[in-house]
């Protein structure tokens, strides 16, 4: 399998898992009606998200199997894979207050709810970032072997 199908490959399965999180998560804490009913609501976010993790999750691959290790690049896909997950969930983090009403999440719940939208486009920034950072590196490397 040659270095760009097998990070095509990588790029797929990890927006798959992130998906999979998003989905799993919603439907834990707020049942499978709610869950189709956010999907169809914030379906371009989402998409959009699981894509640009996908790509970031890629493109990784394909510069540590140019150079053999990754270096700090890997901080950046893991702080926007952290990021995009956090918006997707915040879909439902609403749903959280009845779950953690002792460890007193109520203001936090409410904080993310208020704000959800502007948590995605936060997510979707940090997706940028990351791929365009990644990107960067790749054509560096490339200009310089």
């Amino acid at each position: 399998m040659n270095n760009i199908t097998k990070s095509v490959l990588y790029g797929l399965v990890a927006s798959a898992i992130l998906f999979g999180i998003y989905l799993g998560t919603l439907s834990f804490v707020s049942g499978w009606q709610y869950t189709q009913n956010q999907f169809v609501t914030y379906w371009y976010f989402v998409v959009s998200l699981t894509l640009g993790f996908g790509i970031q999750i890629g493109l990784y691959q394909y510069i540590k199997s140019l150079v053999h290790h990754g270096k700090s690049m890997g901080k950046i896909v893991g702080v926007s894979g952290t990021t995009s997950t956090t918006a997707m969930i915040s879909c439902c983090a609403h749903y959280l207050a009845n779950l953690v009403p002792i460890l007193g999440a109520t203001g936090l719940v409410a904080f993310v709810t208020q704000y959800q939208t502007r948590i995605f486009w936060v997510g979707l920034l940090f997706n940028f970032g990351g791929i365009l950072y990644i990107s960067r590196q790749i054509i560096r490397f490339k200009k310089n072997s």
